[in-house]
């Protein structure tokens, strides 16, 4: 198997905020390790020690970036513990995660992938032999990154094939012939309630009504059909059912947050 293009990417997803110095310092090793490196922020604003939603938004935004980027994502409440780190491919990409369900839905929407166990024998190799308990994401995922960026290494020697990583949090949706069961899994910076539940699961309704708190809201195509204050659903540029309030935060609107339930049901079928 010939080594993916090497466009120099490197992504970053994590729960550490922007108040204090962890993702400057991260940024420092990379380019300590790799001056050519182009690393972007794909978000640091994760709800803290919630790995669900890095996952969520790591799945559904990692094939916008060019084959061979390599994606750091951060969100580890274990770290320090025995928990291992993972290196996997999917679609032409790679990514470095801890293993406690980070990067399961980007794994399970993604035949053919292959995870690895980070060894410690890979880890020494590079001398990353005295990493801080609990500051990994400097001194062991920014290196590896580094490192596999600018091609200095293959992510097939980092470790053994592994099968049983740990699953995304979030449960999947469930889904019948006339009706579909998600939850919210993150609010935007404008107060829209981001669900799981994909557009696929609702292409064959024939008049989707989603059901959020104590409101039953038709399925429209943008923010602009309805006036402001007025609450509405829609399919996001995400491809998931997203709940609104045109130009106000529908989440303070509602009093929902993550974790919610959403339902979306056909009304034809459900008559």
């Amino acid at each position: 198997m010939s080594s993916p293009a090497r466009p120099g990417v490197i992504t970053l997803t994590t729960d550490f905020g922007l108040q204090d110095p962890f993702v400057g310092v991260m940024k420092g090793v990379l380019y300590a390790r790799f001056p050519g490196a182009r690393i972007v922020d794909l978000t640091h604003q994760i709800l803290a020690h919630w790995p669900a939603e890095a996952g969520f938004w790591l799945a559904r935004s990692f094939r916008y970036f060019p084959a061979g980027t390599v994606h750091v994502a951060v969100v580890d409440p274990g770290v320090g513990t025995s928990r291992r780190l993972l290196a996997a491919t999917a679609e032409g990409h790679e990514f470095l995660a801890p293993d406690n369900g980070l990067i399961g839905d980007v794994l399970e929407r993604s035949p053919g992938c292959q995870v690895r166990a980070v060894s410690t024998t890979a880890l020494a190799d590079l001398g990353l032999h005295a990493a801080s308990a609990t500051f990994h994401g400097r001194d062991l995922f920014a290196p590896l990154a580094a490192e596999l960026a600018a091609g200095r290494i293959r992510i097939d020697s980092l470790g053994p094939l592994v099968a049983d990583w740990v699953p995304s949090w979030a449960e999947p949706p469930s889904a019948s012939s006339d009706a579909v069961s998600g939850r919210v899994i993150t609010v935007d910076h404008f107060g829209n309630l981001i669900t799981n539940i994909d557009a696929a699961l609702v292409a064959g309704f024939v008049e989707p009504h989603v059901y959020a708190g104590t409101e039953v809201l038709a399925l429209r195509r943008t923010y602009g059909e309805a006036r402001p204050g007025e609450f509405l659903a829609l399919i996001n540029s995400f491809g998931v059912v997203e709940v609104a309030v045109a130009q106000e935060r529908a989440d303070r609107t509602l009093g929902l947050s993550r974790g919610a339930p959403i339902v979306v049901r056909d009304a034809v079928r459900h008559r």
